[in-house]
């Protein structure tokens, strides 16, 4: 086998598998996404593709010569899925927690709009007289 293949295979066989699981990281919530989540999601999957590289080649270096040939594959594919899973469920995390404070504080503002045209609207009664209604 050609060596630099050998080198890379753990990396090669996961990349349809990588790539299932960042389209769904990337696609799904659909709603929102701005310029932010854009950046924030790009990072992460970057991140978590560097990693699994980085993981994958020091597994091969650092595999046990005695232990056959197959193992260097066997631990560079499973450090190399553990490192992208660790980083994509981190990322995944990370974005929950801010979308939801994001939509905690939308919401938040919205009920503090409502209530100051409530408040707006209630003083206005108070001066007006109703509609239809004849003042004596």
């Amino acid at each position: 086998m050609n060596p630099q293949v050998e080198l890379n295979l753990a990396l090669i066989l996961f990349v349809p598998w990588f790539s299932i699981l960042a389209w769904l990281f990337w696609a799904y919530p659909r709603q929102p996404r701005g310029g932010a989540r854009t950046a924030f999601d790009s990072a992460s999957l970057i991140l978590a593709t560097l990693l699994a590289g980085w993981g994958m080649h020091w597994s091969m270096h650092n595999a046990d010569p005695n232990a056959g040939a197959i193992w260097k594959q066997v631990l560079a594919s499973s450090v190399a899925y553990g490192l992208f899973l660790l980083v994509m469920t981190l990322a995944i995390v990370v974005r929950w927690r801010w979308l939801r404070a994001r939509a905690a504080t939308d919401a938040a503002g919205d009920a503090e709009a409502a209530e100051a045209a409530a408040s707006a609207g209630s003083h206005r009664d108070s001066i007006r007289p109703l509609a239809g209604k004849v003042e004596s």
